[in-house]
C-alpha cells in the first residue's frame, strides 16, 4: 500500500489527498463504484431496484444477529443474513402467489423493523445508527483489499455469465428453451447483489445504498444506444460521481455518501434532459 500512496502523492498534489483517510476513501471509491455501475445495469434492466433496497434494509437485522451471537465482525453476520434473506425473498417471489412489489415490500419492512426491535431491545440502537448514513472515511486497508477481491470476482462472473443473466432477466422462457437454468442464474445474480450491498453498507449507508446502484445505470440508460455503451456509461458515471462527490464532501464538510448520490442524481437529470432534447 505504501507504493500506491507514494504514487497518489505524486499524481494528486492537492490538500485533500494529503490525509491517509482520504487516500483510503479514494481507493475504496475507485473499487466499489465500478461494481455499482456494472451490477446496477442489470438491476435497472430487471426492475430490481426495490429488491436491492430491501437487502439494504435487512442489514440492520444482520447487525442485530451479530450482536446477539457475540460476533465481533458485523460484516460476517450481515453477509450471512443478507444471503439468506435474498434467497428466501427470491424464492417467495418465484412462487407467483403475490406480486413482486408486494413481496419485496413485506420483506423490506419486516427486515428493517426486526433489526430496529432487536437492536433497541439491547438498549444501544444509537450506537449502530451510523450504518443508516455510512461513512466511507472509515474504510481501512483490509476492507480495500476485500473490495479489490470482490471487484475481480464480479468482473470474472460478468464475463462468463453476462449473456445468461441478461437473457434470463429479459425473457425467462426463452432462456429456459436455450437450456439455461433460469432459477440458478436468478439466484446467482441475487447473491451478487446481496454481497455488493452488504460489503458497502458500512461506508455508503442503509438509507442511500440503493441510490448508488440505480442512479448511474438509470443515467446511462437515458443516453446509451447499445448494451456496450450502456455498461461503459454506467461504470463511468458511477466512478465520476464517486470521486467528485468524495472531493466535494471534503471541501463542503458534508457526508460523503450523500454527496456522491447527489452527484449521481445530477448526472441522471442532465442525461434525462439530453435524451428529451434528442427525441424532440
Amino acid at each position: 500500500m505504501e507504493i500506491i500512496y507514494n504514487w497518489m502523492d505524486w499524481l494528486l498534489p492537492f490538500e485533500w489527498a494529503e490525509f491517509t483517510f482520504m487516500k483510503h476513501a479514494l481507493l475504496a471509491v475507485l473499487l466499489v463504484t465500478p461494481l455499482f455501475g456494472l451490477v446496477g445495469t442489470m438491476v435497472v434492466n430487471n426492475r430490481m431496484s426495490f429488491f436491492s433496497d430491501a437487502l439494504g434494509h435487512s442489514a440492520l437485522t444482520g447487525i442485530a444477529l451479530g450482536v446477539l451471537m457475540g460476533v465481533d465482525n458485523y460484516l460476517l453476520s450481515m453477509l450471512g443474513f443478507s444471503l439468506l434473506f435474498a434467497l428466501l425473498m427470491s424464492g417467495v417471489m418465484g412462487s407467483g402467489l403475490s406480486s413482486a412489489d408486494t413481496i419485496i415490500g413485506v420483506f423490506s419492512s419486516t427486515g428493517l423493523a426486526l433489526g430496529i426491535v432487536l437492536l433497541s431491545s439491547q438498549g444501544g440502537f444509537a450506537k449502530y445508527s451510523g450504518y443508516l448514513v455510512g461513512d466511507i472515511l472509515t474504510v481501512g486497508t483490509e476492507e480495500i483489499l476485500l473490495l479489490a477481491g470482490v471487484l475481480v470476482l464480479v468482473i470474472l462472473l460478468w464475463v462468463l455469465l453476462f449473456n445468461r443473466m441478461f437473457l434470463t432477466g429479459m425473457n425467462p422462457d426463452l432462456a429456459a428453451s436455450k437450456g439455461i437454468s433460469v432459477r440458478l442464474t436468478e439466484k446467482l445474480f441475487v447473491v451478487i447483489v446481496a454481497v455488493l450491498v452488504t460489503i458497502s453498507i458500512k461506508w455508503v449507508g442503509i438509507l442511500i445504498i440503493n441510490s448508488l446502484l440505480v442512479l448511474p445505470a438509470a443515467a446511462a440508460r437515458n443516453i446509451a444506444r447499445s448494451m456496450r455503451a450502456y455498461h461503459v456509461y454506467s461504470v463511468g458515471i458511477s466512478m465520476i460521481s464517486g470521486v467528485t462527490g468524495l472531493i466535494l464532501s471534503y471541501y463542503l464538510g458534508t457526508a460523503a455518501g450523500g454527496t456522491i448520490v447527489l452527484t449521481a442524481a445530477a448526472f441522471f437529470f442532465v442525461t434525462f434532459a439530453a435524451a428529451r432534447l434528442r427525441k424532440s
